[in-house]
């Protein structure tokens, strides 16, 4: 009965094809954004946390000054001194290594080409507190780091623009008015989080940096490497009362520093593109009512039209349940026909998006049964009173409709 039930489905969607399709359509659009909207949310989220996780877990980003600016429109903070590194650490349990940094801004020159690129100065200790793994050469010697040697460690970008792809280590290359041997080549890490390509730089000894390029010993930026078997947040603390008491800072007063905790920007970062996912899945499936109240609306005009045939049906012996199954089949194959053609158009819409938003494209079995399931059970929920009504019709009254 049920296999006659869905052949007699099927013969009465084909006989409007037309308007089936077009009463399908809410169910297309719903699913189809439902689906989308979603991959695609998280596969931000996972490029988010991807990129996050580039900076390196369990580091602690220090920098002057307040948030990512100055703040207070005051004077500028001071900058970090060596002996701030030293003491970081030496006195704070739970830091496996302190990375100190100065920037400067610089083009690179090599046998004719050239490339305007960032110079950061830093020690081995760079190499410690987050996984950037060489694809050649090395990193600087112990002699280099303290004498200031003209040595470099160059990104993939620098690479590319500079030797086009070719060997890359022995060479010398001129920064701005400074000749430098480069020694190692860094592995490929994409864009940062924040934006901007982290491929894009020149490592070189941080003393050799401050002398030949910014003149001062300042340091900028301290990447403190926590060790996991320590609580982050404990050795934040800690690492704040330091700085607040070597650089003055009296009980009340605001510190003139701040501290990044990677692993919290990572979570909230997640957090807030779910949510954002969320909000936008939940307005699409908006969509998915409409989808079943156009279908509710046709079957209601089908029952009408047919309502002679259900007379006849009634009148030959067919019972109320199986009208009532014929109309609910019915309902039930257009939303999932819905269904089935939404996710489809999902997908061949994520494969468009993904290379346009530079996201990685990720399959998410769970959601596309999810949406399926949720598109057939609309034609169940919008489908019953229409079937219900051609189920109770009185067989005398459908046979006199004309």
């Amino acid at each position: 009965m049920l296999g006659t039930t869905f052949t007699l489905a099927i013969r009465s969607i084909l006989r409007h094809k037309l308007r089936s399709f077009l009463t399908t359509l809410g169910i297309i659009i719903g699913v189809a954004a439902v689906v989308a909207m979603v991959t695609l949310g998280n596969a931000t989220t996972a490029a988010v946390q991807q990129q996050i996780a580039s900076l390196g877990t369990n580091i602690l980003q220090v920098r002057p000054g307040q948030g990512f600016g100055r703040g207070g429109g005051g004077p500028r903070p001071p900058d970090f001194e060596q002996q701030d590194v030293e003491a970081i650490g030496e006195q704070i349990a739970g830091v496996t290594a302190v990375a100190p940094q100065a920037q400067a801004a610089g083009t690179a020159i090599y046998n004719g080409a050239n490339w305007s690129t960032t110079i950061n100065g830093t020690t081995n200790a760079f190499f410690q507190v987050q996984p950037w793994p060489l694809t050649g050469g090395r990193t600087f010697s112990a002699a280099e780091e303290a004498a200031g040697k003209a040595v470099c460690i160059i990104g993939n970008t620098v690479r590319q623009n500079l030797f086009r792809g070719g060997e890359a280590i022995g060479r010398r290359i001129r920064i701005s008015n400074v000749s430098c041997d480069v020694i190692g080549t860094l592995s490929t890490r994409g864009q940062a989080g924040f934006g901007g390509d982290q491929d894009d730089v020149v490592i070189m000894p941080i003393k050799t940096v401050q002398r030949r390029f910014s003149g001062n010993r300042d340091i900028r930026v301290m990447l403190v490497g926590v060790d996991s078997a320590y609580d982050s947040a404990t050795v934040q603390a800690s690492l704040s009362d330091l700085l607040r008491e070597r650089r003055g800072i009296e009980p009340g007063e605001q510190d003139n520093f701040n501290i990044f905790d990677t692993a919290q920007i990572s979570a909230t970062l997640t957090g807030t593109t779910q949510l954002l996912t969320s909000i936008v899945a939940t307005v699409a499936a908006i969509s998915l009512i409409v989808g079943g109240i156009g279908i509710m609306n046709i079957m209601l005009v089908s029952v009408t039209e047919r309502t002679r045939e259900i007379g006849i049906r009634l009148a030959i012996g067919a019972v109320a349940r199986e009208v009532l199954m014929q109309f609910l089949v019915e309902a039930i194959v257009l939303s999932m026909l819905g269904g089935v053609i939404g996710l489809l158009v999902a997908q061949v819409a994520v494969a468009i998006l993904t290379p346009l938003i530079q996201v990685p494209w990720t399959f998410d079995l769970q959601i596309n049964i999810i949406a399926f399931a949720i598109a057939a059970g609309i034609g169940v929920v919008f489908g019953y009173f229409p079937a219900r009504r051609a189920a109770s019709l009185n067989p005398i009254d459908a046979l006199r409709h004309e």
